[in-house]
């Protein structure tokens, strides 16, 4: 059994899709199957929708804090890893700058 390719939607088209269901008063499922999308994609969309129009839901976040959580992660990785190379940088030259036989 083969997967589909994942596809990827603009934040244009996911708002479009959830105002569709919040406009037509349509179950979720039936839009989601006369648009051709996932039902499961379509929910997650109209509960991101939901939490971002009202943000003070506990642990909860929107998607700006999503997309900065995200970010702030990835540079939490970057800095780790150049403190680690400094660290053996510096280790390195500790050695050889104590080594007796240079």
């Amino acid at each position: 059994m083969t997967k589909k390719p994942r596809r990827l939607f603009t934040d244009e088209q996911k708002a479009e899709a959830v105002n569709i269901v919040k406009q037509s008063g349509k179950p979720v499922s039936q839009v989601a199957k006369e648009m051709g999308l996932t039902e499961s994609a379509l929910r997650k969309w109209v509960k991101q929708s939901q939490i971002d129009a009202q943000p003070r839901i506990e642990g909860e976040l929107t998607s700006a804090e999503q997309q900065e959580l995200l970010m702030l992660r990835r540079e939490l990785k970057r800095v780790k890893m150049e403190r680690d190379f400094l660290k053996k940088a510096a280790t390195f030259f500790a050695r050889e700058s104590s080594d007796p036989t240079s």
